[in-house]
């Protein structure tokens, strides 16, 4: 008798955690996809940062080229009096 009553103490909470954890890992082959596209969507945002860093310089640089180009358009015009 004794002996049945330590095996029920013993699996009845084994099987109440294998029936919570089971639906835990029904999942995981979604989560793990689920990790995957949050993995390459941060990956995807990096690039992008770079890129529009990248094109932040390239603005800034053709900001002084324009204004180079207006001086020096602003001197042709003084020079022929216009």
């Amino acid at each position: 008798m004794l002996k049945w009553i330590v095996l029920a103490l013993v699996l009845v909470p084994l099987v109440v955690l294998a029936l919570a954890v089971r639906p835990l890992l029904a999942r995981l082959p979604q989560l793990r996809r689920a990790a995957v596209r949050l993995r390459r969507r941060a990956d995807e945002a990096t690039a992008l940062g770079v890129a529009a860093e990248s094109l932040q310089q390239r603005a800034e640089g053709l900001q002084v080229r324009l204004e180079t180009t207006q001086r020096r358009l602003a001197v042709i015009r003084a020079r022929r009096g216009d």
